[in-house]
């Protein structure tokens, strides 16, 4: 199932007790529409507050024999903030979350006080180098251990991730970052935007970011930009994957 949300009602994807998650009302929405308990595996996680334009998670039912009209039935049985683009048919192989290639996150910056991008977007007043900023954000590409803009404590087996593409650029009023890689650590897109931002209003330079990166330690990095202004944009999948048709 390919589908979209905007994440500031939601404690995050992942279904968690006493909270409102993106999977609760979504695996709510499909079994009373089927008739049985669907449980959601999604592609991967997002935190509170932040945005998918693309998510994709799957599912096992029984024959569906009519998938157009059970994305009307959802998209008319789900709030206003969560919508189903598309259901596919895949092999029982498939998985959302492992299959998974490429993902790829945005971050929005304004630069002026602007009403209609306030929830959307996180404001910066003081002059940025955006030149700066993409020098530093290129570092990124031939490097492989990003623990040190990993949220503590968490349960991986690894640091290690391959950026493939880590750019800055003016778009409209926004000032957009769009990070692209096989994998990301918790938190990791907001610390990394956090300390791009600090070398962009001259409290670090790149060296600062070479010492950040060899420390291993999150608490040499940026802080934390917020998150209602991260939107998951793209999941790739292979060519040759799970998919049986359109």
């Amino acid at each position: 199932m390919q589908f979209s949300y905007f994440g500031a009602g939601y404690h995050g994807w992942q279904k968690q007790p006493n909270a409102i998650t993106v999977q609760s009302v979504l695996q709510d929405a499909f079994s009373k529409l089927l008739r049985e308990e669907i449980p959601l595996v999604g592609a991967g996680r997002t935190d509170t507050g932040v945005h998918a334009k693309q998510m994709y998670a799957h599912f096992d039912a029984f024959e569906i024999t009519d998938r157009t009209d059970l994305v009307y039935r959802l998209n008319a049985f789900l709030p206003e903030d969560i919508a189903v683009q598309n259901i596919i048919s895949v092999h029982d192989g498939a998985h959302a979350r492992f299959d998974a290639a490429e993902r790829t996150y945005e971050y929005w910056v304004t630069q002026q006080k602007n009403v209609f991008l306030s929830d959307t977007s996180h404001y910066v007043k003081h002059p940025l180098a955006i030149e700066q900023m993409n020098a530093a954000a290129e570092l990124l590409l031939n490097h492989t251990d990003f623990q040190c803009f990993s949220k503590s404590n968490t349960d991986v087996k690894t640091y290690n991730c391959d950026i493939r593409f880590a750019k800055w650029e003016i778009k409209n009023e926004v000032l957009v970052f769009t990070i692209s890689a096989n994998r990301f650590l918790r938190n990791m897109v907001r610390a990394i935007v956090g300390t791009l931002l600090n070398i962009g209003l001259g409290k670090e330079n790149i060296q600062d970011l070479k010492r950040i990166l060899a420390s291993k330690d999150r608490s040499e990095a940026g802080m934390s930009v917020p998150a209602k202004g991260l939107y998951l944009t793209c999941i790739k999948y292979p060519e040759n994957t799970c998919r049986i048709d359109g």
